[in-house]
Formats: structure tokens, sequence, C-alpha cells
């Protein structure tokens, strides 16, 4: 028998809040600046992971001979994605969840592969960071997402087995780190990355607020123990 679940370990971009949309309609809105569009397939690639998996400049170049450089594109993107980010709220479903968690005494964790200072930035100013053990980023781990460091760090700092966690996840690229480091994996896509393949998670929900937090934990209590389906969808 399976010990029961005993921690939460949380993605950032897209799961604690929307980021994603207002990351790729700032890169849309730049490149038409340009004359050029911007094709979701070609942003998507970043999702989750390090930003280097994205390379703007040379795209950009392809469409219309315009010589720039990441850097300077990148750093633009963020000055205007952060303006419409600091107005964002937590998305449906995540403040009862921590507070479920708590009241439940589960340990809970923040992994991210993207920088600290984004991150807790937005965690201190939605008031959230209370609730996590801890908070790790991409400055903790040698390689982020896909690969499965940040999680199996995660449950190392909280001194928990794989089995007695979930990740909550909303990128295919996450939901593989998180699968890799042996977690029982529920996605939630939000508008972006609704339009991606999921199906490597355990569970997917439409929103945090379809089950609580004793209904997760059954399901995934069960399906450790060799009761459920491998893959189950809501």
């Amino acid at each position: 028998m399976i010990s029961p679940i005993s921690a939460l370990i949380f993605d950032f971009d897209g799961l604690i809040m929307d980021t994603e949309s207002p990351e790729f309609e700032t890169w849309q809105e730049m490149f038409r600046e340009f004359g050029a569009e911007l094709k979701f397939e070609e942003w998507v690639a970043c999702l989750g992971t390090s930003a280097a998996a994205f390379d703007a400049a040379g795209i950009l170049y392809q469409r219309t001979g315009i010589t720039t450089d990441n850097h300077t594109l990148w750093t633009e993107q963020k000055r205007r994605s952060i303006q419409k980010a600091n107005q964002l709220q937590p998305l449906p479903g995540v403040v009862h969840l921590l507070e479920e968690a708590k009241s439940a005494g589960m340990v809970l964790a923040v992994a991210s592969s993207s920088p600290r200072a984004w991150v807790q930035g937005h965690l201190e100013r939605l008031d959230l960071c209370s609730y996590f053990r801890f908070i790790l980023t991409k400055e903790d781990v040698q390689t982020v997402k896909p690969a499965p460091d940040l999680y199996l760090k995660a449950i190392q700092m909280l001194q928990v087995e794989p089995a007695q966690a979930i990740a909550l996840e909303d990128s295919p690229n996450g939901i593989k780190a998180a699968r890799q480091a042996g977690l029982f994996c529920i996605a939630i896509p939000n508008p972006i990355s609704i339009r991606l393949d999921l199906s490597e998670a355990n569970l997917i929900l439409k929103s945090l607020t379809e089950l609580n937090l004793q209904q997760l934990a059954e399901i995934v209590t069960h399906h450790n123990n060799g009761h459920s389906p491998v893959k189950i969808k809501v």
C-alpha cells in the first residue's frame, strides 16, 4: 500500500497565473510592427521550458530580412509583457486548492523553468508565497523542463517519495518532466496550452474548480495502488 498523498508541486506560468496568453499576444504585436506574422507553432516551442527554445530573431529574419538579435527582442518583449502580467490574478481554483492543502497539512512547492525574480515577484504580489515551503526556479537546477530536475529537487527538499506527491502542470514540457520524476501529473490547460497535446498527463481537468483536494488525492492514491487506469480525463 502506497502512503497517502502529502505534497503538491505547482508549475507557475500558465498554471497559477495565465502569463502565457499575454506572452504570445505581445510577441504577435511586436512581429506585426515589423510587418510579419508569428505562428503559434513557432512560439510554442518555448512553453514550459527555456526561452532559448524560441529563436525570435531568426524567425523574424526569415520573414522580413530584418537583422536584429534575440537579446534586444526579448528585452522589449519582457518590458511589454510585464506590464500585462502585473494585472493578472490567480487562475480559477488555485487559491482554494492552496487553502485546502494548507488546512490538510500538506507540503507545497513551486517548480518553474522561469527566473526566480519573475516567479517570486508575482507570488509576492499575489500574497501567495506563504503557502509554499519551497519555490524552485531555473536558477536551482542545471537543466529545466522537460528534464525532471526541478521535480526531483522538489520532492527531495519536501522529503516525500514521488508516489506521495501530485504535480500540477499545463504544458507538454512540464508534464514530461513530472512523469519522468515519477509523479502523478494533473494537467489544467489554459487558453494557450489547450491547443497542445497534453495526453501524457495522468489526469486532465478543464479547471482546478472541477475536483476538490480530497477527490484528487483519492484518484491519485487509487492509481498508485493499481486500482485505476493510467489515463483519466475529466
